[in-house]
């Protein structure tokens, strides 16, 4: 298993102030404004134990494919009050940002004066999950970009994503290790600023190695090879549709933001049995994903929903309405087709989010793979916030037999492929786990 940390050696490492206030409360100086969004967003939320060996991991506030978290956070500041323009990268396992150069730093055009660079590390994927790691990283690029963006719209700021960059140029321009691919673009704005950017001055500093030998996967280099190109056209309309069942209103929640991501955790498995979830609460569930639902399309594995027979239902995005697609009980079909995965089938409800990567394509070229998994990684971001904000659990499920799935929900070629399974319940108590 490769270091889950990468650091720079020899680089100045600047102290962000530890215990932040909650995002709700931003601070005006540089380093309290990056401590609460880096706090609310990437850092480490929480340890587990290994009894058996004593050994002790930290789980991170973004989630992360077996917890082996391949992306990297970099950011260029540029006019932070009381913080030094130039180019950093954050340490999560010290809650620092390491200055990696000062000065003045300009990428993709963007003048915000704060702009994250996600990259990702494919090696600490493949080691166990081998060709497949791809979807992975992706995936969690989904994530990473959500976490920050909603701490960000909870501080008050506006974020945009780019994903249409140069990636070769960017990695150049922050000169980044050669195992090390820059994957999404976040520029924040509305933050107290000033203006005087200097010269750049680089502090060099190495790339730790995270292994002391790596595995080459030709296959994951050649599909990010073909996802470099840049292609742009105007993206199709998704297909619309209604079903037979309206949506109630959401409920709602009174935990603070700060309170739910921090809190947030991926189940390892659900108590089954009789206990179920309410439909308004799955009414929340599904509008939390609804402002994302560009090449995704959700089918639902309904097992304990309160008001809502056992199957799998379609949700139309357009009027919010369920579609039932196949009736009757879903426990068994639904852990089968996650690889086995018990709490696919004790959850109370499961979900197949498949991916129209031909109209991906058609818009973006190869690139469009990308944006789809960034997509579904996205959506479970919500879908995991919004369940722990409800009193709920959640994981998501990277593992899945992909033609059995087609198969079973009676997806043609054309309309998708399977790209990520998730699950929400009433999580199984872990003992390992300590705040």
């Amino acid at each position: 298993m490769p270091d889950p940390f990468r650091h720079y050696e020899g680089v100045p490492v600047l102290d962000l102030p530890a215990d932040p206030p909650a995002p709700d409360k931003p601070g005006t100086d540089g380093a309290a404004f990056l401590s609460q969004l880096l706090f609310y967003s990437a850092a480490i939320s929480a340890t587990k134990l290994v009894p058996s060996s004593g050994l002790r991991y930290a789980l991170r506030v973004n989630p992360s494919s077996g917890n082996l978290h391949p992306t990297e956070f970099h950011f260029i500041t540029r006019g932070l009050n009381n913080w030094p323009d130039g180019l950093y990268h954050y340490r999560p396992s010290s809650h620092m940002a390491e200055q990696r150069a000062t000065g003045e730093f300009r990428i993709v055009g963007s003048d915000a004066p704060l702009v994250f660079i996600f990259t990702s590390i494919a090696w600490r994927e493949e080691w166990k999950y081998r060709d497949r790691a791809y979807r992975y990283c992706l995936h969690d690029i989904g994530h990473a970009w959500q976490a920050l963006a909603l701490a960000a719209e909870a501080m008050g700021c506006d974020s945009k994503a780019i994903v249409d960059f140069p990636d070769d140029e960017i990695a150049r321009a922050l000169r980044l290790n050669e195992d090390e691919w820059p994957m999404l673009i976040l520029a924040v704005s509305g933050i107290a600023r000033k203006s005087d950017a200097g010269e750049t001055v680089w502090y060099g500093g190495q790339a730790n190695p995270l292994s002391q030998e790596t595995i080459a996967y030709p296959r994951i280099d050649a599909i990010h090879a073909a996802t470099k190109v840049i292609v742009n056209s105007a993206v199709e309309p998704a297909p619309t549709g209604s079903g037979e069942i309206k949506l109630p209103p959401p409920a709602q929640s009174t935990r603070s933001f700060g309170n739910v991501v921090r809190s947030r955790r991926s189940a390892l498995d659900f108590v089954g049995g009789t206990r179920s979830m309410t439909l308004p609460q799955l009414s929340a569930v599904l509008e939390a994903a609804r402002p994302l639902l560009s090449f995704v399309q959700l089918y639902l594995y309904v097992h304990r929903v309160d008001g809502l027979e056992p199957g799998v239902y379609r949700f139309w995005l357009q009027d919010a309405e369920l579609q039932l697609v196949k009736a009757g009980d879903q426990r068994v079909a639904a852990a089968g087709l996650s690889l086995g995965q018990d709490l696919a089938g004790n959850a109370c409800v499961a979900f197949s989010m498949i991916g129209d990567l031909d109209r991906a394509a058609r818009a973006h070229g190869d690139r469009g793979y990308r944006y789809v998994f960034f997509e579904a990684g996205a959506i479970g971001h919500r879908l995991y916030l919004a369940a722990e904000a409800l009193g709920l659990g959640a994981t998501g499920i990277g593992a899945f037999y992909d033609e059995e799935v087609h198969r079973y929900l009676h997806v043609a070629p054309e309309q998708g492929q399977v790209v990520y399974h998730f699950a929400i319940g009433y999580p199984v108590p872990d003992p390992r786990l300590q705040a």
